[in-house]
């Protein structure tokens, strides 16, 4: 039996993906060539790389709005310096919600002034800050949509006349948002859209070109624009395996559909985190994630006997990060709502045997 999978990353994927995927990597397309050696200038795999491209802008309805879909390398920790070598010619803002937020801070004060207009670093990145102001003359702003670490999510985003950067690598296409307020996105493949080793950018072409300084080739997003995600050899694996993804995920019904089967995931463990008396949520209730519910034993002598529980359940990835502790429940748009039911119907065991 397959277990639970609640791994935060990398992280479940659809059954009937893994299932193409390893069929691709026999024989690919019926051409008795395994798609981990065919080149990946032949046209089968360009052809995939194309639908792939379509299909990120289909679902985000960014079709015909001036965006560039890329597939790069290097994870989402590349492009919080891409990020401010394209676009940070004076002074940049950045709201603090988490690691990876505060990782992306640091990196871009290489490039220039960095005014951080919100954080929630003091308490542990327990809440989403907000009624904060957003300087006017920032080149450009960035956020970070979900914090998988912590198990926060932003539910409304500022309003900013410049340019909107957003880190979506553990949420994207898992709810409906207006993507086009958004002039670049990036996000890490290994959550909600394929295996680790590419990185999605989809970005609005006209931000480019305004700033001061060389930036070196493999760092460039206009060159990366220019030669279709192939200035060097892409992640062939893992776009292929994104683009079986992204057609799952459009044969469900799009963004539209996993964002209610998503909600009745987290309305399911934070209904039973609220009410069971050994559990607490870590996150502010206002602020918490649909992809990532973190909490944490009341009483930590009973750790031992819901691990074991847990293991017995094949439930698999749960445990919490260092930073937090206690337990994540990572719930991308591949987890089944009957997985969390298991993790549920665990919960109230224990407390039965309590």
């Amino acid at each position: 039996m397959k277990k639970h999978n609640f791994s935060a990353g990398p992280s479940i994927l659809p059954q009937e993906v893994l299932q193409k995927a390893s069929e691709a990597v026999l024989n690919f397309n019926n051409d008795d060539l395994s798609l981990l050696e065919i080149s990946h200038r032949s046209k089968p795999f360009v052809a995939v790389m194309e639908k792939a491209k379509s299909l990120v802008l289909e679902l985000l309805n960014l079709e015909n709005k001036g965006y560039k879909v890329l597939f790069l390398q290097g994870g989402a920790s590349t492009q919080f310096l891409m990020t401010a070598y394209n676009l940070l010619n004076k002074k940049a803002a950045y709201l603090n919600t988490g690691t990876w937020a505060d990782k992306a801070i640091k990196e871009a004060k290489l490039f220039g002034e960095l005014v951080e207009v919100a954080s929630s670093k003091e308490d542990n990145y327990t809440y989403i800050p907000k009624g904060y102001e957003i300087p006017t003359d920032a080149d450009y702003f960035h956020c970070t949509s979900n914090n998988t670490i912590f198990g926060t999510q932003i539910k409304e985003f500022p309003e900013f006349e410049g340019v909107t950067v957003c880190d979506m690598s553990s949420d994207i296409f898992s709810r409906q948002l207006d993507f086009s307020k958004f002039d670049l996105i990036y996000a890490g493949a290994q959550k909600n859209l394929g295996p680790a080793g590419t990185t999605l950018i989809v970005i609005k072409e006209e931000i480019l070109g305004n700033v001061e300084r060389v930036i070196p080739s493999m760092l460039n997003y206009k060159i990366h624009i220019d030669k279709d995600s192939m200035f060097n050899t892409p992640s062939v694996f893992a776009i292929y395996v994104s683009m079986l993804t992204l057609e799952w995920l459009k044969d469900l019904g799009g963004i539209a559909f996993i964002e209610k089967a998503n909600n009745k995931k987290a309305e399911l463990i934070y209904k039973e985190i609220d009410r069971n008396p050994l559990f607490k949520g870590f996150a502010a209730k206002e602020d918490r994630s649909n992809m990532n519910a973190t909490f944490t034993l009341v009483d930590e002598s009973l750790k031992e006997i819901f691990d074991k529980m847990c293991l017995e359940a094949g439930i698999n990835g749960i445990n919490g990060h260092r930073s937090v502790g206690g337990y994540r429940a990572s719930m991308y748009n591949a987890l089944p709502l009957y997985s969390v039911q298991v993790l549920v119907d665990v919960m109230q065991e224990l407390e039965r045997k309590k």
